[in-house]
């Protein structure tokens, strides 16, 4: 009796259950949709928010482009009007402060999603990227800086003024080389190897001298910055010798494009350029020297005689494989270009001894050398014996290709300072230290200048000259390379400190030395007008284009 109800319950749950299958294969389907659902809007969102960076990313460059265009423009008009107090550099700086004010201050702050982000611990040491776990799919999150506590709703404008500020491995590996392998292809090799031990002196031993006395002299600033409270976090002894190295690197480019318009004294520009192409390298290798400054024990930044012979150590070795390595690939090319068959193709040949000369200081700094050494000596070598190997064509080429990207590279970087100074986010501005600084570079630039000047005239039959002397105390100029330098470690507080530093005094040297120029030329009558810089030009030129410029 009991047993007969059991078919009747089994075939009401089957017809219960046959009743439940279409909702539960609806509620499945739905909750698919929704899932594509998800799936396809955040692949929107994404593909959106990839688009809205690629746009802003054009944007971004499209300013500098402009501020290039309009550079050009007012470096003819300035040309044309013969105006020599602004040069094209220092223009391109205050250009470039103006679009930085304006995208700090005049475009409005928007928030990140109108709420501050959530909380989280790091744990102690170094992290750049961050992988978070959510239901089993993985996020990685790279990090791009830290955001001022005050502007933590203001993540977006943070995000674009970080776009702006570009990576400093941008400058070293695309926009030096070419800057540097000019300076060598294009230098008055007569005037230059005549000069030729006084510019090493000047620039190897008068580097180390200017880097070691700004150094000391920093140091006491730093001490007394301490005892007056001003220094809110660490600053040792080598970060002073570091910012030393760093200042050390001289750019007189606003001097010596007036002294090519003049036609200043041959050997004073010689000893000016040789200075300036050579101690950019130094300095590059004199800061590594010191960063690879390691003592034993714990006091890892006080003096110690075993790691100082060291990093000298370091300091010759890289110099010299970066020289042999710059020599050897020019010596390669001009092997290639006398032995083949290349010149028949003019086009072709351009575009090897272009590949060449750029693979020089990738090839250097792919092996823990300097770039800027090696293609220093490349562009002096090929310069030397490659320049006589090209077909006519292509020598005009090669000549015209590295003029034109040295312009736009040295002029973008001029424009970029100053942006810099209002789109960088990590400024430290300290009065007492920027004075040192200010005083501690024209006390080592003396101790450069006078001193070895004096032991040089002890050998030299042509005497450097007390004018010429004062002028090249007068036209230690800072620029691209302190800044670069300066700008390719800002993690720290006393490299932040450092940085804004150095970009002030660029500022300064540019438009207060670069402007002043001419009547320091006048006024220490230093002879302009040389016949032979003339007779050049006009051989360069041609008669009729020659003639046709100077009316």
């Amino acid at each position: 009796m009991d047993a007969l109800p059991q078919p009747r319950r089994s075939g009401a749950l089957s017809a219960l259950h046959s009743m439940m299958m279409p909702v539960w294969i609806l509620l499945s389907a739905v909750t698919a949709g929704l899932k594509a659902e998800d799936g396809g809007m955040e692949e929107l969102t994404t593909e959106k928010e990839a688009e809205e960076s690629h746009r802003q990313d054009s944007v971004n460059l499209l300013t500098f482009i402009l501020l290039l265009t309009l550079t050009i423009l007012t470096i003819w008009l300035f040309k044309h009007r013969r105006v020599r107090f602004l040069h094209e550099t220092g223009l391109a700086m205050i250009y470039g402060l103006l679009v930085g004010v304006i995208l700090r201050y005049g475009i409005p702050a928007t928030s990140y999603h109108n709420k501050t982000p959530p909380s989280c611990s790091l744990k102690e040491g170094p992290v750049s990227t961050v992988l978070l776990n959510i239901s089993g799919k993985f996020f990685e999150y790279t990090l791009k800086g830290e955001i001022n506590s005050r502007e933590i709703h203001n993540v977006e404008q943070n995000d674009m003024l970080r776009k702006v500020t570009f990576d400093p491995e941008v400058f070293f590996n695309i926009l030096l080389p070419p800057i540097i392998f000019h300076a060598g292809y294009s230098l008055k090799k007569r005037h230059f190897f005549r000069n030729m031990g006084s510019i090493i002196t000047y620039a190897f031993l008068g580097t180390a001298i200017s880097c070691f006395v700004i150094g000391n002299l920093m140091y006491g600033v730093v001490k007394l910055m301490q005892a007056f409270g001003q220094l809110t976090d660490k600053f040792y002894y080598t970060d002073c010798l570091f910012f030393g190295a760093i200042i050390s690197a001289t750019d007189p480019v606003t001097v010596l494009a007036i002294f090519n318009e003049l036609h200043a004294d041959g050997d004073i520009y010689a000893l000016l350029f040789g200075e300036s192409v050579m101690n950019d390298a130094v300095a590059i290798v004199l800061s590594s020297s010191i960063m690879a400054y390691q003592p034993s024990g714990t006091n890892t930044h006080m003096f110690d005689a075993a790691a100082f012979f060291k990093s000298v150590g370091v300091f010759l070795g890289i110099f010299s494989g970066s020289f042999v390595m710059g020599v050897a690939t020019g010596v390669v090319t001009a092997l290639v270009t006398k032995f083949t068959k290349l010149h028949c193709f003019p086009l072709l040949e351009t575009a090897l001894f272009f590949l060449m000369s750029w693979s020089t200081f990738l090839l250097a700094e792919a092996c823990g050398f300097t770039g800027v050494v090696a293609v220093l000596f490349c562009g002096i070598t090929q310069a030397h014996y490659t320049y006589n190997n090209l077909s006519a064509e292509s020598t005009k080429r090669t000549k015209q290709l590295f003029e034109v990207l040295h312009f736009l590279a040295e002029n973008f970087i001029f424009s970029y300072m100053g942006l810099a100074l209002f789109t960088f986010q990590n400024h430290i501005f300290s009065p007492i230290f920027i004075i040192g600084a200010f005083i501690a570079i024209f006390i080592g630039r003396a101790f450069n200048i006078y001193p070895l000047s004096f032991f040089l005239n002890l050998g030299r039959r042509h005497k450097i000259k007390g004018n010429f002397q004062h002028m090249m105390m007068f036209a230690g100029l800072r620029g691209a390379m302190a800044f670069a330098l300066a700008i390719r470690d800002t993690a720290t507080y006393a490299r932040q400190m450092m940085f804004t530093t150095t970009l002030l005094i660029v500022f300064f040297t540019v438009w207060v030395f670069g402007g002043g120029t001419t009547p320091m030329l006048s006024w220490l009558h230093i002879r302009v007008g040389d016949t032979e810089s003339l007779q050049e030009e006009h051989r360069q030129l041609g008669a009729l284009e020659y003639f046709r410029c100077r009316i």
